[in-house]
């Protein structure tokens, strides 16, 4: 199994001059869960290199079983310090595709053309696409084969608008992922805030927020087996 994760390179939370970035336990959750399982793991940013980590996501209260191990693991650590740039990702190569968290993604993945081409051809092939908390936002220009956004009609999920007002940033954000997503079509789902909640519908699977991580990463795994 060779798997892409795609991670932000975007590092400002809009003009509040606070840093942002992937969430880490967005990343290692499903980082570990897919090593585990061995598949190759390739990771992916825009800009390539080191992607910036939200820095909320590495305080003491965020750690959990799977972002301790990432920090005792130089080989890791040394994957992501390298991505590899999306422009020169060849889809093809790939089984399947997993896309952390995070505030960055919703300024520069869910722009991106390279993304969007990306996440058109692994929609077009029927491959597992996966998405967890803010990363939902990627597919805010994904259009579906038959032209139409690619989650029209979807069962999905990702951060709700609760969520973004607990954390104090409804109007910090270029948009709200829950209002994005139902604006798109999408038949958006969502459990309790901050609980883990994942909807798995045909190849795409998404999870509500960074306690979603690891069960998202566990359905992606399945439906490649």
């Amino acid at each position: 199994m060779k798997i892409l994760m795609v991670l932000t390179s975007h590092d400002q939370l809009g003009d509040t001059g606070e840093k942002t970035g992937f969430w880490l336990e967005e990343f290692a959750a499903p980082y570990y869960v897919l090593r585990d399982a061995g598949a190759e793991v390739t990771l992916a940013s825009p800009a390539g290199g080191q992607p910036p980590l939200d820095p909320k996501s590495d305080s003491e209260d965020a750690q959990t079983d799977a972002t301790r191990r990432f920090k005792q693991d130089d080989a890791a650590q040394k994957a992501l310090a390298n991505t590899v740039k999306l422009s020169s990702v060849d889809a093809g190569h790939f089984d399947a595709v997993f896309y952390p968290g995070g505030h960055g993604p919703l300024w520069d993945l869910a722009e991106s053309a390279d993304s969007r081409k990306l996440l058109e051809s692994f929609a077009a092939a029927d491959r597992p696409i996966g998405a967890v908390c803010h990363a939902p936002g990627v597919f805010r220009h994904v259009k579906g084969s038959d032209g139409e956004p690619l989650v029209k009609g979807r069962r999905v999920t990702g951060f709700t608008n609760g969520e973004e007002e607990g954390v104090g940033l409804t109007d910090v954000v270029p948009f709200l992922v829950e209002d994005m997503l139902k604006d798109k079509g999408a038949d958006y789902r969502k459990g309790d805030d901050w609980a883990s909640y994942v909807e798995v519908d045909g190849k795409l699977v998404t999870g509500q927020n960074p306690a979603s991580s690891e069960a998202a990463a566990k359905e992606l795994l399945a439906l490649l087996k």
